[in-house]
């Protein structure tokens, strides 16, 4: 092989070498080319940006907030741990509050069906009248007096009671009153004999009894 021979070989390995990094810097010439107008608008975009910023941003502040961060590393990452357990309990809840707020919005829809909230909402405003008009110790006063009716209900609501209310809530359906006569002392006798009038005369005796009870004890 002739010494030409072996420098035109070279030159052919040397250019087969070099073409890949030509096209590559051909190919980045044109990456170039192509971002360079977008990075100058980048550039512009931020230079007006910081235009507004320019008059309120000192360089101190940025220092000032760099050394507080620094300081505050260990507060910073506790914030964030308790950041993730937030995070982590939104996602626990979620599919609960998927099932249950429905649930809620029923249950609601229903109260407002049936009238519950419109009597919630009745009784609040009865109850900032009644806080208008009356002081504090009225209110006391009166919250006392329902704890004892309350056990007055209590009494009353026991069968025995019930059943005697029942019987004398019927008893103006029973009697005709526009029927009844003077009645005078022989009248009252010759009635005596009338067995229903015995039988009355009976519970009002027994009644009468029960009367002492209404006696002021000393």
């Amino acid at each position: 092989m002739t010494t030409e021979q072996m420098i035109l070989d070279r030159l052919d390995r040397l250019e087969n070498q070099i073409a890949p990094l030509t096209a590559s810097a051909k190919a980045l010439g044109e990456l170039r080319e192509e971002l360079a107008p977008r990075v100058n608008e980048a550039v512009q975009a931020l230079i007006v940006e910081l235009a507004d910023v320019e008059a309120d941003f000192q360089l101190e502040d940025l220092l000032f907030l760099i050394k507080k961060v620094m300081r505050n590393v260990r507060n910073l990452d506790f914030a964030l741990d308790q950041m993730k357990n937030l995070i982590d309990l939104a996602l626990t809840a979620e599919p609960l509050l998927k099932s249950s707020v429905p649930q809620v919005i029923t249950f609601l829809d229903d109260l407002e069906q049936r009238g519950v909230l419109r009597l919630l909402g009745t009784g609040m405003e009865v109850l900032k009248k009644v806080g208008g008009s009356y002081s504090a110790e009225d209110l006391q006063q009166v919250a006392e007096g329902v704890v004892r009716l309350a056990g007055i209900l209590k009494k009353l609501a026991a069968p025995g009671a019930l059943d005697l209310l029942e019987r004398a809530a019927d008893l103006p359906a029973r009697v005709d009153v526009s029927a009844a006569r003077a009645v005078g002392p022989w009248g009252m006798l010759w009635g005596m004999g009338d067995p229903k009038v015995q039988q009355g005369l009976g519970v009002l005796l027994e009644l009468t009894k029960g009367l002492a009870v209404l006696r002021p004890q000393p």
